[in-house]
């Protein structure tokens, strides 16, 4: 098992984190991992991300990555910064060989046939469904994913606690992205009870 399939079994859903203010960051994280969700994806998309993943990085037991990742330059800062894995919504080569290159856990988006076959060229198994709502639902999931039978996925774009369990159970998906744990303004307390709820959904790669 290489580290980002450990990293996606380490929890069933993976909250997609934006957050604006920096200074939220350590208790938002340390609501999270208390609920039982320890993987968090920091997503840079606001002027605090960088600063967001340094401060979650000093929750312990919290296992901190950047989402939205798109570029290499954009790599560099999220690894400085301490992230230990990057999320993409889309997949590049030169993004992919620079992840490779770092030897970073690395989860690009994909959601064609194509996508994965370009994926699978480069070595990659693992991958973002993205968005996978849009993208056709868990029909389309089930139908790309038949033919890439060595293909594990995390689900994200559209996952709400109500269907989640629902994509859980698909055998080749071991995590979803959501970002219904965090919403906007919740407080810790709310934050750590939707964690809790969150944390037994679905075993990873149930049948």
């Amino acid at each position: 098992m290489n580290a980002i399939e450990k990293i996606m079994r380490t929890a069933p859903v993976i909250p997609v984190l934006v957050v604006e203010d920096a200074g939220e960051a350590r208790e938002i994280a340390e609501a999270l991992v208390e609920g039982g969700l320890k993987v968090l994806e920091v997503t840079l998309r606001t002027e605090q991300a960088l600063h967001v993943i340094r401060r979650m990085n000093l929750v312990k037991g919290a296992i901190v990555g950047a989402g939205t990742v798109t570029n290499k330059d954009q790599l560099d800062a999220a690894m400085a910064a301490g992230a230990e894995f990057i999320v993409s919504p889309g997949l590049t080569e030169p993004l992919t060989r620079a992840a490779q290159k770092v030897g970073v856990p690395f989860l690009p988006g994909v959601a064609t046939a194509g996508d994965i076959m370009r994926g699978m060229d480069m070595g990659l198994e693992q991958f973002k469904f993205f968005p996978a709502t849009a993208a056709g639902g868990l029909p389309a999931l089930k139908a790309l994913a038949a033919p890439f039978f060595g293909a594990k996925f995390c689900p994200t774009g559209g996952i709400t606690a109500a269907n989640a369990p629902e994509w859980l159970a698909h055998k080749q998906v071991l995590c979803v992205g959501g970002s219904w744990i965090v919403p906007p303004g919740a407080k810790p307390e709310a934050i750590r009870a939707l964690a809790a709820e969150a944390a037994p959904l679905g075993g990873s790669g149930a049948a």
